[in-house]
């Protein structure tokens, strides 16, 4: 049963970067796609080939959501704890998904662990909560914001005299490159928290212990379940990103996509956090749209985002709490 446990709870994982895959592929494509600089497939192409080898690029994020943010709870109600965690964030993903809303993959996680960790009697550990998760969300669209009306700002007075249409050309060849930098900083994150779920459940199973490099197959298959998500896309959400917000141009793409990128490697080796690709990349377009003029941008449809992002955690929490309910009554 114990193994049986341990390969029911992988495989919900893998299912789980799967919907962060098709989930969070807008942030890393939405941009080049609604400006034309790629083609819808050969965006996810792209972005499935950038997962894929932004997920071996460190390891820091997994540490950060394997060891600090519950104690690592212990035996089969340990794992159930995991199990309905990955459900609440699974759910919540698919909720957003379906209504078209950029909420964070990775806040649903967050909410599921601590929900699932509540109600299952393990401790959080709440300064690991506020310093890696709570700051970071609050911080993390404000600097995208700013950085992302700063770097606009100044390709606008850098090529304040070159000719629109072969500059709108040149950003367009450029926001490839741009593109390629947001799928491989998503990689770099996002892999990493399914493997620091899936390296807990390995500790949790007694096959691993805190301190053992991540096992190359975890990677493997957490990069690889992230890649096929990515491939299959997230039409609705990449309309929201790409149309709804701001009519984007190829400057304004690149910007914003630069600065997300920026961002997520500052954050991933710098201060090992696990922020959300989704308020990086949304607040950077929030910020890139707003020097045409503060009303360019849809302020109305970015005011649901950022609800969204508040009600994340809190929603898929409450999820995985009653998902570990009805686990505790029918098999603990």
């Amino acid at each position: 049963m114990d193994t049986f446990a341990l390969i029911v709870t992988i495989a919900v994982a893998l299912f789980f970067t799967y919907t962060n895959g098709f989930h969070d592929s807008a942030n890393a494509i939405a941009t080049s796609v609604s400006t034309r600089a790629l083609t819808p497939r050969a965006a996810l192409a792209m972005a499935a080939v950038m997962n894929l080898a932004g997920a071996f690029l460190g390891s820091g994020v997994a540490k950060t959501v394997s060891e600090g943010l519950i104690e690592t709870p212990k035996g089969s109600t340990g794992m159930s704890i995991l199990f309905a965690a990955l459900v609440g964030a699974i759910v919540w993903n698919l909720v957003t998904w379906y209504f078209g809303l950029p909420s964070s993959s990775s806040h649903a996680l967050f909410g599921g662990l601590v929900g699932a960790a509540l109600a299952g009697g393990t401790e959080v550990l709440w300064n690991g909560v506020v310093d890696k998760v709570i700051i970071p969300m609050f911080l993390s669209p404000v600097v995208g914001l700013i950085v992302g009306y700063i770097v606009m700002t100044a390709i606008l007075w850098l090529f304040r005299k070159a000719n629109p249409h072969k500059a709108k050309r040149g950003f367009r060849i450029a926001q490839t490159v741009s593109a390629a930098g947001m799928a491989l900083g998503h990689g770099l994150q996002d892999a990493q928290k399914t493997m620091g779920v899936v390296v807990m459940a390995l500790v949790i199973s007694g096959h691993e212990t805190y301190g053992d490099p991540i096992p190359v197959w975890v990677k493997i298959v957490c990069a690889a379940m992230l890649s096929l998500g990515t491939y299959a896309g997230g039409w609705r959400i990449m309309r929201t990103l790409g149309r709804k917000i701001i009519e984007l141009d190829p400057p304004q793409g690149f910007a914003a996509e630069t600065t997300g990128a920026s961002i997520m490697f500052t954050t991933a080796y710098l201060f090992k956090a696990p922020i959300s690709t989704t308020h990086v990349i949304t607040s950077a377009i929030m910020g890139v749209g707003a020097t045409k003029r503060v009303n360019a941008v849809r302020w109305g449809v970015a005011k649901n985002i950022v609800l969204g992002w508040f009600i994340t955690m809190p929603a898929a929490a409450l999820v995985a709490a009653a998902a570990f309910g009805i686990i505790k009554l029918t098999i603990l």
